[in-house]
């Protein structure tokens, strides 16, 4: 298993990564989710930067505000950070899957 965060995460999501290599036992199949889960967690930073920079809303060419599509970004990725952390697991003792079952 790698103790090297892909190069491609924000330091501090690295740092996170690391630790979390570092305390829990972690199959390959844990560390994708994690690996994953840090990389949500960078684009949800990313585009709450860019909405900070350029503001929430903009005027579009006909004069409406329209959210700015990196509201949608961050959304999406707060979501799946939080998903990917349940499928995680990380708390210790497995929680029961409380979701309904899949239609067919």
């Amino acid at each position: 298993m790698a103790s090297r965060a892909p190069a491609h995460l924000a330091k501090p999501t690295a740092a996170w990564w690391r630790s979390v290599v570092a305390e829990y036992r972690l199959e390959d199949h844990h560390v994708r989710l994690l690996t994953l889960a840090c990389e949500a967690w960078d684009r949800a930073q990313e585009a709450r930067t860019t909405l900070e920079a350029e503001g929430s809303y903009f005027i579009d060419r006909f004069k409406q505000p329209k959210a700015h599509p990196a509201i949608a970004v961050e959304r999406e990725s707060r979501v799946s950070f939080a998903r990917l952390l349940r499928e995680l697991d990380l708390e210790g003792d497995p929680q029961p899957d409380i979701r309904p079952p899949r239609r067919r």
